[in-house]
């Protein structure tokens, strides 16, 4: 998410077109609202305020929302002053952001949660066949074992294994096989345990941070909305108060 990004987007109330006088002001409204957005200093980095997370020391993926306090003090801050739409338009643009970047985390804990599985088995695998490679090396036993192995599907075959050459090889993705010794295969598979245990933490993290800038997102449109009606009363009541004063 780029924080230097303006935002120039049209407010996320839906006006209805059923009569043209409505459409022509329905655009009037949206071409207003869009030149607004150009001219407008209100940024990406006006309602954000710096990252919800942080990992080892480094900051997270995660922008966090500002919460905003003092909306009328909010919107006079920017020049020229942002309207009600505007200011909803940016944290809808921003909530948006939120639920891909949500979706996108949830997709990565999920592949990281299904692979750390495969890997603590390779690495059982591994930690077996070196153990039986020490212990028939070291007192005279056999370093040979018999095992079955996947064919294809409710299909096995046998196979007699000797672990006296130390060697295997591991899958490493994208097609490519690299072979190892048990003990390289051994560090390399518990480094790998080690790291996805580490970023299925960290992606949980970000995953929970994000829901709770989506419910600080939400939070604002819903207040700057109730701000907005309440200063479009207030208009109402004035004009009102000054007709009755001139007649």
């Amino acid at each position: 998410l780029d924080t230097g990004t303006v935002l120039n987007y049209p407010s996320i109330y839906h006006i209805s077109r059923s009569t043209i006088h409505t459409s022509i002001m329905s655009t009037s409204k949206e071409d207003a609202l869009l030149q607004e957005g150009k001219t407008s200093s209100l940024s990406l980095a006006s309602i954000t305020d710096g990252f919800a997370t942080e990992h080892d020391g480094v900051a997270g993926a995660v922008p966090k929302a500002r919460f905003i306090e003092d909306i009328d003090a909010f919107s006079t801050s920017f020049d020229p002053p942002a309207s009600a739409e505007l200011m909803i338009g940016a944290y809808s643009d921003f909530f948006g952001k939120l639920k891909a970047l949500e979706e996108s985390l949830a997709q990565r804990a999920l592949l990281i949660q299904s692979k750390i599985p495969e890997i603590e088995k390779s690495l059982k695998l591994v930690t077996f066949l070196k153990n039986k490679e020490d212990s028939g090396s070291g007192d005279g036993n056999s370093t040979k074992i018999t095992t079955r192995y996947n064919l294809a599907d409710m299909l096995h075959a046998k196979a007699e294994i000797d672990t006296a050459s130390g060697i295997v090889n591991l899958w490493l993705g994208a097609n490519v096989m690299l072979e190892y010794t048990y003990q390289e295969a051994v560090d390399l598979l518990q480094t790998k345990d080690t790291k996805a245990k580490k970023d299925l933490t960290h992606t949980k993290e970000d995953l929970a941070a994000v829901r709770n800038q989506v419910i600080t997102s939400e939070v604002n449109i819903s207040r700057i909305y109730n701000w907005d009606v309440r200063q479009k009363r207030k208009e109402r009541m004035a004009d009102a108060e000054a007709k009755a004063t001139s007649s």
